[in-house]
């Protein structure tokens, strides 16, 4: 598993590293924006991994509750990646820079 932490830490230094450097070329590079692009790279974690839940379980959980009772809900990670989604776009906005294009055809891991 260390070579996927690698892998992913490298991606999110990519990120980082694209979107510090349009912050540079507009002269907008400071604390402030410093500290809202560490919030954009968590909030770009956290995006993976409930992405990875939803994969992983699916949009619909089955329950038991251990007294008979059982069924299916919604996968929470659903609601809670949107909410997620949306926080980065206003962290850009408020950034002033568009989401990095993607380097690759058909990769579309930060388009917005």
């Amino acid at each position: 598993m260390p070579r996927k932490k690698e892998e992913n830490s490298k991606k999110y230094e990519e990120l980082k590293e694209e979107l510090k450097q349009q912050l540079i070329t507009k002269a907008n590079y400071n604390k402030v924006t410093i500290e809202l692009l560490e919030k954009y790279v968590e909030f770009t974690k956290i995006e993976d991994k409930l992405s990875k839940d939803i994969n992983k379980r699916g949009v619909s959980i089955h329950w038991n509750n251990g007294g008979g009772q059982n069924g299916y809900k919604k996968n929470d990670s659903i609601a809670e990646l949107t909410k997620v989604n949306n926080q980065k776009i206003k962290i850009l906005d408020k950034l002033g820079i568009k989401a990095p294009e993607s380097k690759e055809d058909g990769d579309a891991d930060y388009e917005v």
